[in-house]
């Protein structure tokens, strides 16, 4: 079974940083597509960026350059290092995992409040 906790979320400036950490309570984390995706008030969610048990990485076009996503599959874990934030990117920010042989089987943490402002 796949639990998803996520942490690091806050307030911070424009122009600061933060990293988000999410952690897994599973057995098949190795093998598992993992992803950021955000919502912000009033807003639908959406992706923010993935990586392949591979370690390859997408992004959506508003956070390239800005955001990086790893993982560290001994510590079962996925991060997001978020740089230059802007009140745009104020939202929830929500810690994703599919198996991607069977897609049905997708994994959503709680969620943690980042919000950007001076």
């Amino acid at each position: 079974q796949v639990q998803l906790v996520e942490s690091g979320g806050g307030l911070v400036q424009p122009g600061g940083s933060l990293r988000l950490s999410c952690a897994d309570s599973g057995s098949i984390f190795s093998v598992l597509r993992l992803g950021w995706y955000r919502q912000a008030l009033g807003k639908q969610r959406e992706l923010v960026a993935t990586i392949t048990s591979g370690g390859s990485t997408n992004y959506a076009d508003l956070v390239k350059g800005r955001f990086t996503i790893s993982r560290d599959n001994a510590k079962k874990m996925v991060f997001l290092q978020m740089n230059s934030l802007e009140p745009e990117d104020t939202a929830v920010y929500y810690c994703n995992a599919v198996w991607p042989l069977q897609t049905s089987l997708n994994y959503w943490g709680q969620g943690t409040q980042v919000t950007v402002s001076s």
